[in-house]
């Protein structure tokens, strides 16, 4: 859809949708942008050919995750309406977390499906060697089963920010966490699951610093590329620069890119963070490869962290948001 959206408002008690068993292809009409910069120039089951979301002709997915004030299903829709309203158009993409023994889908879930939205699922489980060695495949299958079930085009991220120092114990190695994102994806198949888009994603930082490189399963093995960028502690960071180092990594693999999470701390002044936004925005549109775009519109784990919307901040997120490119 082009231009901006009507918002309709959702409820927690979302009917539960039947699961389909054709996945629908939807064919993306390129529109215009107005004036940008110009572009960078840039004996198993066998893997199914992804049938996840298509990726735009022209333009980028926009969409956030949107922490609620009560972690309810009723809190969930609530908030993400919230935003909706705020910035005048519906969501094209609801971020979702799910833990290994959650619920999924949860009548929230299936009530940002029924509004058009499409899923970005990031989804943690046990440490990368049991799973590699086969001892989760029952909750791996369940899991393969329900998101199939859902019968709609989602992204799927296993083990975002695997490239953490604080996740080492359950990520491990750099082969240990490869051998177990090939064993998913094949558990993924034998299920006959083919409406995912695999979503590989660690931190933008760690491009800086040479680790998250190491833990990339290949271009066979991976629909979209991704990193999640956040300025660090200290004087500002502009996205561009902090996303830099990916950026470059990623103009080497023919894959679109899907930035998951990305915000600007509270502990800036307003009008900082406006513009951190904006000049983040231009970056984004500067590069072609890039696909999607998803605010982390939430509390940090420390107050300082947080990069909740408001004010100027939730002023240039709607000057974002009604950009066509932003659209497709």
């Amino acid at each position: 859809m082009r231009g901006r959206l009507r918002v309709t408002t959702l409820t927690a008690g979302a009917a539960v949708l039947i699961a389909a068993a054709v996945v629908l292809v939807v064919l993306l009409v390129p529109g215009t942008s107005g004036s940008h910069p110009t572009p960078r120039s840039t004996s198993t089951v066998a893997l199914p050919t992804s049938a996840g979301p298509a990726t735009p002709a022209t333009g980028v997915y926009f969409g956030a995750w949107v922490a609620p004030a009560v972690y309810t299903q009723r809190g969930r829709v609530l908030a993400v309406n919230t935003l909706q309203k705020q910035i005048g158009r519906r969501l094209d993409i609801v971020h979702i977390y799910l833990t290994q023994s959650a619920q999924f889908p949860t009548t929230s879930d299936l009530a940002f499906v029924k509004q058009g939205s499409t899923l970005l699922i990031s989804w943690a489980l046990n440490g990368s060697r049991d799973i590699a060695a086969g001892r989760d495949d029952g909750l791996i299958m369940q899991r393969a089963q329900e998101i199939k079930a859902i019968g709609k085009p989602v992204f799927l991220e296993w083990r975002w920010e695997m490239d953490r120092s604080n996740l080492q114990s359950v990520v491990g190695s750099p082969a240990d966490y490869i051998a177990a994102w090939k064993h998913i994806r094949q558990v993924f198949a034998e299920q006959g699951v083919t409406n995912v888009a695999w979503v590989w994603c660690p931190t933008a930082k760690g491009f800086a610093s040479g680790t998250a490189q190491a833990y990339y399963p290949g271009d066979s093995e991976v629909d979209w590329i991704c990193a999640d960028v956040y300025p660090p502690s200290g004087p500002l960071s502009s996205f561009a620069a902090v996303a830099g180092p990916f950026l470059d990594w990623a103009s080497h693999h023919a894959k679109p890119i899907i930035i998951g999470e990305y915000g600007v701390r509270l502990t800036y002044a307003p009008q900082e963070r406006a513009q951190w936004l904006r000049a983040a925005a231009q970056t984004v549109v500067a590069d072609r490869q890039i696909k999607a775009l998803v605010y982390f519109d939430g509390p940090g784990q420390q107050p300082q962290s947080s990069t909740v919307l408001d004010g100027a901040a939730l002023q240039a997120f709607r000057s974002i948001a009604d950009d066509n490119y932003f659209n497709p």
